[in-house]
């Protein structure tokens, strides 16, 4: 399944900052950054659980915001992509 993670962490404490550092580690440890605070992560249902896991473990939920958008298929017509950013394709061939 194709899962956009989306977050809002405080910074404006030393310890948001590094709070944000590992929301955001997390995150690039899964899917792919579409923008500052958004990304896009292919994921079977427990990746998705331990990936929810994970972040609910690093966000303070008094100060910080979490989302999660599960886009249904075709996926091609829920996704429109406009600018220079072009996307991994997951379901493509590997190019090294």
């Amino acid at each position: 399944m194709l899962i956009i993670a989306t977050y809002d962490v405080s910074t404006e404490t030393p310890e948001g900052r590094r709070r944000l550092r590992r929301v955001a580690k997390v995150c690039e440890r899964v899917g792919q950054r579409v923008q500052k605070s958004v990304f896009e992560c292919q994921v079977n249902q427990m990746q998705y659980e331990e990936l929810e896991r994970a972040l609910l473990a690093e966000i303070n939920l008094e100060e910080d915001n979490l989302r999660f958008y599960r886009l249904t298929e075709p996926q091609d017509i829920h996704v429109k992509q406009y600018g220079v950013f072009r996307s991994v394709d997951f379901e493509g061939p590997l190019l090294v």
